[in-house]
């Protein structure tokens, strides 16, 4: 992952996004909260299509790995005809190849364990935004339902009514500030797509993290009997 989207990442994922602070102090802070979520769907955007990235290259370095290998095995077979052939500046030239391929090996092994840590630390980021996203629409949820309450009891209150809906509306900023610096977390899931699509993978994802909470809770189990 590059520097500039690994720093991305930390930066939604720890809550200190400057879109946060604003939408605490803002005065329309359900605006800012929502740009902010579609903020985290961009992000997974790009850290999937550097996913993307890193498996073509994974695969591609295993591809060339399995050809150097087998080239090598090949090369064993030709130096030793060579040399029942009495052929020794023909062994001498395969042994040569060979030697020249054992020094790519290490470096295309290389490759393809970063790619797979890259890999790795990719759907982590990717778990990640989607968690604080879900936080975050939890949190702009809460906020809006206590600024919609605080509007209905305006709506039924004597002449003192707008000191009372300010009060609510100030309750409401107060809840949602608390709420988001106690906050932690991140990621997201993409924007694009119909909405049958955005609601199955939606679905799919929680289906996922479902999944994953039950073998965490089976492993727990375990280790207590």
């Amino acid at each position: 992952m590059s520097e500039s989207l690994l720093s991305r990442v930390g930066r939604l994922v720890s809550g200190t996004a400057n879109s946060i602070v604003d939408a605490v102090e803002s005065t329309a802070p359900d605006i800012v909260m929502k740009q902010a979520i579609r903020e985290l769907d961009g992000a997974v955007e790009d850290v999937r299509d550097a996913l993307g990235k890193a498996a073509v290259k994974k695969h591609v370095a295993s591809q060339r790995l399995a050809e150097t290998n087998k080239s090598h095995e090949e090369l064993s077979e030709k130096t030793a005809i060579a040399l029942r052939a009495g052929e020794k500046d023909l062994a001498r030239a395969a042994v040569a190849r060979q030697m020249d391929l054992e020094a790519q090996i290490p470096v295309l092994e290389k490759t393809i364990a970063d790619a797979g840590d890259e890999e790795q630390e990719l759907n982590n980021s990717i778990l990640a935004l989607q968690g604080r996203k879900r936080e975050m629409s939890d949190q702009l949820d809460a906020y809006v339902a206590q600024k919609n309450a605080a509007t209905s009891q305006s709506a039924t209150a004597d002449g003192s009514s707008d000191h009372k809906l300010n009060t609510a509306v100030e309750n409401a900023n107060s809840a949602f500030d608390r709420a988001m610096k106690a906050a932690t977390g991140v990621p997201g899931i993409t924007n694009s797509g119909s909405m049958a699509d955005d609601a199955k993978l939606a679905k799919l994802d929680q289906m996922t993290r479902d999944h994953r909470v039950e073998e965490r809770l089976a492993a727990l189990e375990a280790e207590l009997e």
